[in-house]
């Protein structure tokens, strides 16, 4: 029987770590690594050349810094990962594989709010659609990652606010769906898939301190630190939408009055130019007509910028982040909304956290939920199951 220290089990842990490196990574050189890692380049080449061999990754001739190198990243024919991400008005399916490719992707109108059972039945067919598309098998799914738009309750599994979703009362979203697929399903809130989406392949790169700040029909942040989403215990962490700005204002959904939500989401803010611009107006519109020079329009966007920067001050102040990626319908405005952000932080934050931040919008646009939801499959999934398909290193034990 093999024991923890010994040297099977050691090299079995080593096989892990770099297989952990590369998924979580994408892609990576040796030398990077060996860097994760904190192996040695001789026992990573060495490891490489073992997954090699037995089909786990894949290596291709690169360049770093302008010297010959060699990237790895895992096989394309490993298995693939699907994201569902559930807006209040949309459907949007993406299908990718553990190199980080994104090999199908799909939207759809939908109107989540009126019933659930219809939004699975669509997010059902839509994953069937997409996989027969690129010819494989619910078989080759190694998971599935799940947005909703609201908190998730951490013991339950359900949507822990009622009033977001009213119509998915009760609802188990991540047990709903894999009874469907038959795979495992990982869930999460839209804001904080924002935030891995960003982080991953977005303006979050490179960062392990983040907030991702969604700006639409309500209003969430993703909090990253140290490279990992914050959940908090219960799952709400991140609700800056619900940080009261006067308590004298208006009354939220939430109970309260006077939340960043009530100046700033658009179900608020939309009724201030309806009057003027007509009542079929949406915040896309609102942001294009803003950027044509509409007074209107670019008033209401600085007001919300100014708001938004006032609940980014108090998470400088409280969490410290490096960099804040600005997500949702709002983030078209570009600077028409960061300027006034910025000018919220610098007034309001500690000048110390305010000069270490970096306040930019989101460049994967309405892409970064359903990519968030790709890369939280791939941050769960473990790497047994990976290194257990492998011919050559199936007999080797599982180090837990």
């Amino acid at each position: 029987m093999q024991t923890p220290g010994s040297q099977s089990s050691l090299h079995r842990a080593n096989l892990e770590r770099v297989v952990r490196a590369v998924r979580l990574a994408g892609s990576l050189t040796q030398a990077e690594i060996a860097r994760s890692t904190g192996l040695s380049a001789a026992t990573v080449s060495n490891i490489v050349r073992e997954l090699k061999d037995g089909g786990t990754v894949e290596v291709t001739d690169t360049s770093a810094g302008g010297r010959r190198a060699r990237s790895v990243s895992l096989s394309g024919d490993a298995g693939i990962v699907i994201g569902v991400d559930f807006g209040h008005t949309h459907l949007r399916v993406a299908v990718g594989n553990l190199a980080h490719q994104v090999l199908a992707e799909e939207s759809a109108p939908l109107d989540v709010d009126a019933s659930w059972a219809d939004g699975f039945d669509r997010a059902e067919a839509l994953v069937g659609e997409l996989i027969a598309g690129i010819g494989v098998g619910l078989d080759k799914v190694i998971g599935v990652g799940l947005g909703v738009p609201g908190p998730i309750d951490v013991e339950s599994g359900t949507l822990g606010s009622t009033a977001i979703l009213p119509g998915w009362a009760g609802i188990n979203p991540r047990q709903e769906l894999s009874q469907r697929l038959g795979v495992p399903v990982y869930v999460d809130n839209d804001a904080n898939l924002g935030a891995l989406g960003e982080l991953v392949w977005g303006s979050g790169r490179g960062v392990k301190d983040l907030a991702y700040i969604k700006v639409a029909s309500g209003v969430g942040a993703g909090l990253v630190i140290n490279g990992q989403i914050y959940r908090g215990p219960g799952g709400t962490a991140g609700e800056i939408g619900h940080i009261t700005l006067d308590e004298s204002g208006p009354v939220c959904r939430c109970g309260n009055r006077g939340c960043l939500e009530t100046f700033a989401a658009a179900r608020y803010v939309l009724p201030l130019l309806q009057s003027t611009h007509g009542p079929e107006l949406t915040m896309e519109r609102v942001v294009e007509l803003a950027r044509e020079g509409d007074p209107g329009c670019r008033r209401v966007i600085a007001d919300v910028g100014r708001h938004v920067g006032s609940g980014v001050a108090n998470l400088c102040n409280v969490l410290n982040p490096s960099r804040v990626v600005l997500g949702g319908s709002l983030a078209e405005a570009g600077e028409l909304i960061l300027a006034p952000i910025r000018e919220s932080v610098g007034r309001y934050a500690i000048p110390s956290a305010a000069r270490q931040l970096s306040v930019l919008t989101g460049s994967l646009g309405g892409r970064a939920e359903v990519l968030g939801a790709l890369a939280l499959v791939l941050s769960e999934m473990g790497d047994s199951t990976l290194l257990a398909d492998s011919p050559s290193l199936k007999l080797l034990p599982s180090v837990r």
